[in-house]
């Protein structure tokens, strides 16, 4: 596994097959590579989580559900937000419906290049102009949504000790990761795409591995881990109080050109 990264393996016991046989065996389970599995595990109905009591609503958000982490929606509304939680297969006509101040797309298993119809709903989005945050799946969906390819990592980044520097600030951040895919965006400089220009703007300091996106001109951004994490370290928060600056800023801009 060193020398060529994480694969499947079978677990046998009292088991009268052959080596070759339980070889056989693993060979038939389903890769990682090429898998769609947001579906199976996303709400199949929409729902809202509101702000507690004594919190005034500032937002409404639609949050795809590709296998979002029931802290995620609670912790964005405490924040004022309603967030709607839509499923994995809601097409943009449905998310505009619902009239969202912004787009957030969670976490989720599977390939990111799997996920063809939400990669055009992203796509719709940006074209829009609605304020965009994709965390882990999120990431790597946006980042086929600009025109980037995603590929497997040999060893996937797993726990919530994984060290990533902000390239603006200097900054380390202590995050956490459950992800086996990455974004093949350049880091050097930035890029060009047919929604403006952008920047990768966070890295891993274990392998490199691009850990955050940002558009210049169209408002959106994203990171490849998990900012709420509960349990783990909060070091990454303040990209929620980003969210909702990104969702101020078109309602400034429009009282300023009224």
């Amino acid at each position: 596994m060193r020398d060529r990264g994480a694969m499947r393996v079978g677990i046998f016991s009292n088991s009268n097959l052959s080596r070759e046989e339980m070889v056989v065996r693993v060979r038939k389970t389903a890769p990682m590579s090429g898998a769609f599995l947001a579906e199976d595990v996303s709400t199949k109905k929409t729902y809202v989580v509101k702000p507690p009591q004594g919190v005034p609503t500032h937002f409404k958000v639609a949050a795809i559900d590709l296998g979002i982490k029931g802290a995620t929606p609670k912790y964005m509304a405490r924040l004022g937000i309603e967030v709607h939680v839509m499923p994995a297969t809601s097409t943009f006509e449905e998310v505009k419906s619902i009239k969202p101040d912004g787009v957030f797309l969670s976490n989720g298993p599977g390939d990111p290049a799997a996920m063809v119809d939400v990669i055009a709903l992203v796509r719709s989005v940006l074209t829009e102009g609605i304020p965009f945050f994709g965390i882990c799946f999120g990431h790597q969906i946006l980042g086929r949504a600009l025109g980037f390819d995603t590929y497997k990592l040999p060893f996937g980044h797993r726990g919530i000790n994984q060290p990533v520097v902000d390239l603006t600030t200097g900054k380390v951040e202590i995050t956490a990761h459950n992800h086996g895919f990455a974004v093949a965006a350049p880091k050097a400089n930035e890029f060009n795409t047919v929604y403006g220009t952008g920047r990768v703007t966070h890295i891993s300091l274990n392998d490199s591995v691009v850990e955050g996106l940002e558009m210049n001109n169209t408002p959106a951004f994203s990171v490849q881990y998990h900012p709420e994490s509960a349990a783990g370290p909060h070091d990454s928060t303040y990209l929620f109080e980003r969210f909702l600056n990104l969702m101020q800023k078109p309602q400034l801009d429009f009282k300023a050109a009224n």
